[in-house]
C-alpha cells in the first residue's frame, strides 16, 4: 500500500444538480486530502489530451461534447491507495449497475442521453493519475 494521488472529476451532470459539496464530503469523509480544487469549463484541448486513448472510438465526440457542455469540479486527491479507494467509493461506470453506496448508486442514473453521465471521474492507475493531474493541474 502507498500514498498516491488521483484526479477526480465532478462531471457536468453532478456539477448542474449540484452534488460537488456531497462528492467532496464523501471523498473527505473516506479520509482522504484535498490537495487542489478548481471550478472550471473544460476545453477541447484538455478533453483531448484526458480522452487520448478513446480517441477514434464511436462514442467519443459525445464524450468530448458532453464534458465540455458546462462546468466542473476538478479535485487532486492523496490517500493511501487512493485510486482504488475512490473507484470503490464512486462505484460501477453504469450508474443503473452501481451499488448502493457508492456516488453513482446513490446520485447517479440513466438520462437515456447517447453518453453515459455518471456524475463522477476517478483516475484508473497511478500512471493515469500523473498524466490526468499534469493536464487539470500543471503546476502540481
Amino acid at each position: 500500500m502507498s500514498i498516491e494521488r488521483s484526479l477526480v472529476l465532478v462531471k457536468p451532470d453532478g456539477f448542474r444538480r449540484g452534488l460537488s459539496g456531497e462528492v467532496l464530503r464523501r471523498i473527505e469523509s473516506k479520509g482522504y486530502l484535498l490537495v487542489d480544487l478548481a471550478v472550471l469549463t473544460p476545453t477541447r484541448e484538455q478533453l483531448a489530451a484526458h480522452y487520448v486513448e478513446h480517441q477514434g472510438k464511436s462514442f467519443y465526440e459525445g464524450l468530448v461534447e458532453f464534458m465540455c457542455s458546462g462546468r466542473v469540479t476538478a479535485a487532486v486527491i492523496e490517500g493511501q491507495d487512493c485510486i482504488a479507494g475512490f473507484r470503490s467509493l464512486a462505484g460501477a461506470t453504469d450508474p443503473t449497475k452501481a451499488a448502493p453506496g457508492t456516488i453513482r448508486g446513490d446520485l447517479g442514473r440513466d438520462w437515456g442521453g447517447e453518453v453515459q453521465q455518471n456524475v463522477v471521474h476517478g483516475s484508473d492507475s497511478p500512471k493515469s493519475a500523473a498524466r490526468e493531474i499534469a493536464i487539470w493541474f500543471p503546476h502540481l
